[in-house]
């Protein structure tokens, strides 16, 4: 049965946008669920951004093997998530439901990264194929141990409408950190303190030396989330219940949430629009802008990085300040809008003429982005509201679970379809230089694959029907039933 409501429990907010001080999240709290960016981000992003330049570039394995890889684990991602949300929305500790998973988990990751890369030269493509699946397979559930209650505490910091876009505006803020960390490595790999007797950069010692500097830091970084970070709800709400949530409801009862559904939509075809042609940025500045040389599109590429970090930063506070004034909704519109503009750009940024220009592609896209998935993990917070009017149940490990998932079929039916449109190109990795018909279609692919996802994005989230009258209606109706948090 859903808790009872408290005595003295407070009327909803007389404004629509003044936040109260008591539904405001410490700012050491902000920053401790903001250092989870730094397990996510890595954890999750790293590999998929290093395993070409690493496996294909260095290596020489087929793209189309590197991109199956990728895609067949999300067989093991969908029961490991589901299988984390799940247990953290189940758990009871003195720690709280999701703390002690973010410890654990968040320790083994940054254990587990650099033997991602742990293997020898000279094996044949099926050897490195097989490697690459179980060892990716391997560390999924770890990064599900952690990310699920990451996920689940950030989505459970404050019931306020606003300050849940403050939290994730600090989190995404927090986040451009590690990115440029992700912008940095391919360069970092080809020092020349990793070079061979030959004189060229071992890319493959580079990976694992700067895999276990950052995997050092996860670790560091876990401990400091869990002393942080505080679990609001479970005190106020799930400590006091004695519901356990099924785990058939973690899939099944959570999609029958119609603004759940809605999201996902728009997340999915984001997603999937923008893995499709993720890497084809890369060979863009490898062997079009650069001609084929690695090195020197290495240097860029960390300058496309610290652009990415500052347009990051910029569209994080546009994307908020249109929510504070417009709401969600328009700002997520907006930001769609402006997403299409940016990858038209691209066309014209990715030129031999002028390299520098690459800084725009690479901001216009962090810019979008960063607004986007502000605005998306904030509205995600009102969704499990509204699914709590109905169902009486916190379940933001649930929401959290078959959202990743989601997410992750997304990114795997655009990462495994990656390789084989770099391969549709005609591009092969042991030509010096690439035909002309490669570059254009790269080109071609790049910009209007992604401007076709967001259109369909942009018309699913203008369907979306939480705004913010409705959600402190919600608001009202929960804390007269259990009180408020």
């Amino acid at each position: 049965m859903p808790a009872r409501p408290r005595s003295g429990s407070a009327p909803a907010p007389a404004s629509l946008t003044a936040t109260a001080d008591a539904d405001r999240v410490p700012v050491s709290q902000k920053i401790g669920i903001g250092l989870g960016s730094f397990l996510d981000m890595w954890g999750h992003w790293l590999y998929q951004s290093m395993v070409f330049h690493v496996f294909n570039v260095f290596l020489g394995v087929a793209p189309g093997l590197i991109s199956t890889a990728l895609g067949l684990k999300i067989a093991v991602d969908a029961v490991s998530d589901a299988l984390f949300g799940w247990l953290s929305d189940n758990t009871r500790t003195r720690w709280g439901r999701r703390r002690p998973y973010i410890l654990v988990g968040g320790v083994l990751s940054g254990i587990g990264l650099p033997l991602m890369f742990a293997v020898g030269r000279g094996w044949s493509d099926t050897e490195y194929f097989v490697f690459m699946l179980v060892s990716t397979c391997l560390y999924v559930p770890v990064m599900s141990c952690f990310n699920m209650p990451w996920n689940s505490l950030g989505a459970e910091m404050t019931p306020d409408y606003h300050e849940r876009t403050r939290v994730m505006s600090v989190k995404n803020a927090i986040q451009k950190i590690p990115e440029l960390a992700m912008f940095v490595a391919a360069q970092f790999t080809t020092l020349a303190i990793f070079n061979d007797a030959s004189g060229k950069p071992d890319i493959l010692l580079g990976a694992q030396v700067y895999t276990s500097i950052l995997g050092g830091i996860m670790v560091v970084v876990s401990i400091f989330i869990f002393s942080l970070t505080r679990e609001r709800y479970y005190e106020a709400v799930v400590s006091r219940s004695t519901q356990r949530v099924p785990f058939k409801d973690t899939l099944y009862r959570t999609l029958k949430n119609r603004p759940f559904r809605q999201m996902l939509g728009t997340m999915l075809a984001y997603n999937m629009a923008t893995a499709m042609v993720g890497l084809l940025g890369y060979y863009a500045t490898v062997y079009y802008v650069c001609g084929g040389n690695v090195v020197e599109a290495t240097k860029w590429n960390s300058l496309m990085g610290v652009a990415g970090l500052v347009c990051g930063l910029l569209g994080i506070s546009f994307a908020g300040a249109v929510a504070r004034r417009h709401g969600k909704r328009h700002a997520l519109m907006t930001v769609l809008v402006l997403g299409i503009f940016a990858f038209i750009g691209d066309w014209f940024f990715y030129n031999p003429q002028l390299p520098w220009l690459q800084l725009l592609a690479s901001g216009g896209v962090a810019f979008i982005g960063a607004g986007f998935w502000t605005i998306y993990g904030s509205a995600m917070a009102d969704v499990i509201d509204h699914d709590e009017l109905s169902s009486g149940q916190r379940r933001e490990g649930s929401f959290a679970a078959c959202g990743s998932w989601i997410s992750k079929v997304g990114l795997a039916l655009g990462n495994s379809a990656s390789g084989w449109v770099l391969m549709f190109t005609g591009f092969d990795a042991k030509l010096p230089a690439q035909s002309d018909e490669a570059i254009f279609l790269i080109r071609v692919f790049l910009s209007g694959v992604p401007i076709c996802g967001l259109l369909i994005a942009l018309f699913i989230v203008s369907r979306y029907f939480l705004t913010e009258q409705r959600m402190h209606e919600i608001r009202a109706a929960l804390e007269a039933r259990r009180g408020t948090v």
